[in-house]
């Protein structure tokens, strides 16, 4: 085992391999070819010894070696950066949270936790992006993130097995919501039965092999007609407000609903609860860190108290 001659390229490739889950993401995000992330990986390989990476059919994992390199590679990675910036006179970014979090939580949580973090700690910069709670979940462990907002369904496990686990915080748990056009029967209520779902047209997020089908009702008995399939929150939220289908969201996103939308509970059927989780590494959070996460916990009880 010599890692004398490992390159600080090649501990960035790892990191970005680890966070993407596959060469290919990671050589389209450093703009290498996927040949050279391969060559990178090999040679940190060759210099511990061991394989840092298990190769699967969707992607890769890392080993225990890989665990321990990839937390040794952050540490290295972030000193660089922050010597890199001394040097070049620039301030040091200590006041700087990364949040992830997932589809739909920017709509309402986000942002409002960031209004009101700027006017109570202004000096705090908050850096955010949106993904799949295994994108997150990787970007936590290879370091890229220091807090992600997950939501979980039951029946709530864990987002991963790595270790060590990952600390979760349950910032609210409310029942899963149908987004009904004004217009449409469904909508004349204070709420839907689920009896009341069958032959009707979704509007559901294209499928991936990280996310479930994400926008039909759980748990229907017969196989849904997916009549538009939209990433994006707010296009679905319109599609539905056109009369083009119906879609699931989190009561939080009932304060975001454009006009000709009603967001209702569903009665019948299992209680289709969701948690929303804030999740991190385990240790103790910088102070910085700790205000974004009580701006999000206070943007999360606030959102989970409307009707």
């Amino acid at each position: 085992m010599d890692f004398s001659d490992v390159s600080l390229t090649a501990l960035r490739v790892f990191r970005e391999v680890a966070e993407q889950g596959t060469f290919t993401a990671a050589a389209g995000t450093l703009g290498y070819t996927q040949s050279a992330v391969s060559r990178q990986i090999a040679s940190l390989e060759r210099a511990a010894g061991t394989a840092l990476l298990e190769r699967r059919r969707e992607g890769v994992r890392l080993t225990a070696a890989g665990h321990v390199v990839l937390r040794r590679a952050t540490t290295v990675i972030e000193e660089i950066d922050t010597t890199a910036r001394e040097l070049a006179g620039l301030p040091a970014q200590a006041g700087t949270v990364r949040v992830g979090w997932f589809p739909s939580a920017g709509a309402v949580l986000v942002t409002e936790a960031l209004t009101a973090l700027r006017r109570a700690h202004p000096a705090v910069t908050v850096i955010t992006r949106e993904g799949s709670t295994p994108a997150l979940v990787r970007a936590l462990r290879a370091g890229s993130l220091d807090l992600a907002l997950l939501a979980s369904a039951p029946p709530f496990r864990p987002p991963d097995t790595g270790s060590p686990p990952l600390t979760l915080l349950t910032l609210t748990e409310r029942s899963l919501r149908l987004a009904v056009p004004a217009t449409d029967p469904l909508a004349r209520g204070d709420f839907v039965d689920v009896a009341d779902l069958r032959g009707r047209r979704w509007i559901a997020g294209p499928a991936s092999g990280e996310d479930r089908l994400m926008g039909v009702w759980p748990g229907l008995d017969e196989r849904p007609e997916i009549a538009h399939t939209a990433r994006d929150w707010l296009a679905k939220l319109h599609l539905v407000a056109a009369g083009c289908g119906l879609t699931t969201v989190s009561a939080s996103l009932a304060r975001a609903a454009p006009p000709g939308v009603r967001i209702l509970p569903v009665r019948g059927g299992p209680q289709e609860q969701r948690r929303l989780v804030l999740a991190h590494l385990p240790h103790p959070l910088s102070e910085p860190a700790a205000r974004v996460a009580e701006a999000l916990r206070t943007a999360a009880v606030e959102a989970n108290a409307e009707p």
